[in-house]
């Protein structure tokens, strides 16, 4: 399944909502700090529900961290920089998804070293971008689409 990775993410709500929608996807949470808030917030296992001990969650010291130790991984970075649309690339269940912290987005340089896998949410309006935890959603649900949604329910029970 995809990684999801939050880069220096600020907000403990965002954080325990996207941890809860890895875990529906059956994704990875990966988190590089520094976080805007500890693991221990009543803000983010409030948000993640009861779920957060049952999530796969690692966390790195910092960016290069991150990279030593997935140095063949293929990264898709969501930044509303891009020039690609998130629908147009085709995703594979061992990739990574990075989003960048609430306040800033993914820094500048790591975006300008990896143009070829920056990728972006069509918008319409002034808003600078969507919530955090929306983009997630977003991207996610569509590489799992591509993916045929592998090992997750698809029938209700009416």
């Amino acid at each position: 399944m995809p990684g999801i990775v939050l880069h220096e993410p600020e907000i403990p709500y965002n954080t325990g909502n996207i941890g809860r929608t890895c875990l529906d996807a059956g994704a990875s949470l990966h988190l590089i700090e520094p976080l805007g808030f500890i693991l221990s917030d009543k803000r983010l296992k409030r948000a993640g529900m009861d779920y957060w001990d049952r999530l796969d969650v690692t966390r790195y010291r910092d960016y290069g961290h991150f990279m030593e130790l997935h140095p063949s991984a293929r990264i898709w970075y969501a930044s509303t920089k891009a020039h690609k649309c998130y629908s147009d690339v085709s995703f594979s269940m061992d990739d990574f998804i990075m989003f960048g912290r609430e306040g800033g987005g993914i820094p500048e340089d790591i975006l300008r070293a990896n143009t070829d896998t920056c990728i972006r949410i069509p918008m319409v309006g002034e808003c600078r971008s969507l919530n955090l935890c929306n983009s997630v959603a977003i991207v996610l649900y569509e590489a799992l689409r591509q993916n045929s949604f592998p090992g997750m329910k698809m029938e209700g029970e009416l």
